[in-house]
């Protein structure tokens, strides 16, 4: 079977483009309206203040345009996903994003109504003052409803900025300064929401509601006041009325699209013996997750990985060609011509697939599961340490006595690595293998992985003088440093999880180490790590050598443990 390529879908990755960006737009609007309700822990002076400075930027034309374009455009392309999803079948954590999407127009209707439009429609400057008495006292009803939809709308927002921003290299570093900012505004908000609230409680009641708001347009009559108010509540019915008929009318048309396709189905065969029958047009993904057939997606469907993939066996002649996205993916990763990614792949007729990632492996990694980071190709430095001679140096000693000394070893090892910017990866034994440039460059993680096998030299020799009376022999080490793509992910099981890094370069840098203590050497170090960290080899000695799975043979420097220091 062959596969023809299509032209790139450019209008499906502007819409996502304009879908996240809208969705940018309108967080910056809730993150500068919190902030703002954040400085009445100041003073309501303070909040009042800083609320000039708000509308100045969202009440002028370009501001009101940006908004509501941007809020228009985000309702649109949520109604148009919601009405493409061909199965309500979704991970937890999608659902949750819709659901929360969809109750914010009904808890904040209200409040823009009484803000926004009745300053358009009656000239009327609302203050915080006002806002907040009729919030706090005269309708506190109305003012629990507004909190509930200010955590809401700040949870919402937080998920889509953690979808988009999940999978970047900088992200595990960045997470926890995120997630404190994410916790303290929306707290600070409500905090001083609730700190001038009590303030206005103790003060005298002057007016309900709406009649704390300053007018600038006195000679209107009471009657066309009366006019304005009645076309308010004109506009706050025709809002939750175009609201609830555009959701009605996506389940509709949904609803008779489902009906329609009850006659046009076709079917999807596993290699389990499973057949999930589905309309025409689904995708192979949503028909697994209909069909309750685990397959793993790390990405939740979208395209940007490729632990979907599936093997077409049967039906492959008739299948519609990929994507952009989809062919970028499988070049990427040299799919052979029968392999599709399950979320991109919408038959249109019967198929028979093979999940490429084993039911075995599906049965212990759940459905849709995401992890923060499920998987990267990356250059990054590896350094690997072993002591040598280690069984000779613990004969005849108590197991206590071994466990002391592993300790001691492995502690001088961890803080090596963490004070180098490296990341310890794992123990194995009495070695230790450790990562570096993963947050930063190349070259910076080849100069720390350098200045950590030093670090480790030196604290290894006095850990030898402190316990010189109780060896036999001096401590030594050997470690290997080699330079080159991985991939980092997180690997394990259950508790047993962690970021780690497999692949060719992982391997090297273990036979570099077992090669250092075949030469007697502390060090062995690879010609791309020494290069990328500048630093001076005249004084080095260097050899070719072969390495098991490799056509070429590597150059190595090999580095004695009296020049180690010279890279702390």
């Amino acid at each position: 079977m062959t596969i023809a390529v299509t032209g790139p879908s450019i209008s499906e990755k502007s819409l996502r483009r304009a879908r996240l960006i809208s969705g940018l737009i309108m967080l910056v609007f809730v993150t500068l309206h919190l902030a703002n309700h954040a400085l009445n822990l100041i003073s309501l002076t303070a909040a009042e203040e800083g609320r000039l400075w708000f509308i100045a930027i969202w009440r002028n034309p370009i501001g009101t345009l940006l908004l509501y374009g941007a809020l228009a455009v985000h309702v649109t392309l949520v109604m148009r996903a919601l009405y493409q999803r061909r199965t309500l079948v979704m991970p937890v954590r999608e659902a949750l994003q819709i659901v929360l999407g969809l109750l914010i127009p009904l808890l904040i209707i209200d409040h823009v109504v009484a803000t926004r439009i009745r300053f358009e429609l009656l000239g009327m400057q609302d203050t915080y003052g006002s806002v907040i008495r009729g919030l706090w006292i005269d309708s506190p009803t109305n003012g629990l409803r507004q909190s509930l939809a200010l955590i809401i709308v700040w949870m919402h927002g937080c998920i889509g900025v953690h979808f988009w921003l999940r999978f970047r290299s900088w992200y595990g570093t960045a997470s926890p300064f995120l997630l404190t900012f994410a916790i303290l505004v929306p707290v600070l908000a409500l905090l001083g929401f609730a700190d001038t609230g009590r303030i206005l409680e103790s003060e005298p009641v002057q007016s309900s509601y709406g009649s704390g708001y300053t007018s600038d347009s006195s000679s209107k009559t009471s009657y066309v006041r009366e006019a304005r108010l009645q076309d308010m509540q004109t506009v706050k019915l025709s809002l939750y009325g175009a609201f609830g008929a555009t959701l009605l009318t996506v389940f509709a048309l949904r609803t008779r699209r489902s009906w329609r396709e009850r006659s046009d189905q076709i079917e999807i065969r596993y290699p389990g013996g499973e057949t999930v029958r589905v309309p025409r047009g689904f995708s192979v993904l949503e028909a697994s997750r209909l069909g309750g057939v685990p397959h793993y997606a790390v990405c939740g469907g979208k395209g940007r990985c490729s632990t979907c993939r599936v093997q077409v066996v049967q039906g492959g002649a008739t299948l519609p060609p990929p994507q952009s996205a989809e062919q970028a993916t499988l070049r990427r990763i040299g799919a052979e011509p029968d392999v599709r990614l399950a979320c991109q792949l919408h038959p249109t007729n019967d198929i028979s697939v093979v999940p490429l990632l084993q039911p075995s492996i599906e049965g212990i990694v759940p459905t849709g599961s995401q992890q923060t980071n499920p998987g990267r190709e990356q250059e990054i430095a590896i350094l690997f340490c072993d002591i040598r001679s280690f069984t000779m140096l613990t004969e005849a000693r108590l197991p206590y006595d071994i466990v002391f000394l592993l300790n001691r070893y492995f502690a001088i090892v961890g803080r090596a690595v963490e004070h180098s910017g490296g990341r310890l990866d794992k123990f194995i034994g009495d070695g230790a293998m450790a990562l570096f440039g993963l947050n930063g460059s190349l070259e910076d993680g080849c100069r720390n992985a350098l200045k950590a096998a030093a670090i480790i030299t030196g604290e290894m020799e006095r850990l030898s003088e402190e316990l010189a009376g109780e060896l036999s022999a001096p401590i030594r080490v050997a470690m290997g440093i080699h330079t080159g793509p991985a991939i980092v992910g997180a690997m394990g099981y259950g508790t047993v999880k962690n970021l780690t890094a497999i692949g060719d370069t992982v391997n090297v840098a273990s036979r570099l180490e077992t090669i250092a203590k075949e030469l007697d050497a502390t060090l062995v170090v690879s010609e791309p790590t020494i290069f990328l960290a500048g630093s001076d080899t005249d004084a080095l000695e260097s050899r070719e050598i072969t390495i098991r799975g490799r056509a070429e043979p590597l150059r190595v420097y090999i580095i004695p443990q009296a020049m180690s220091a010279r890279f702390a």
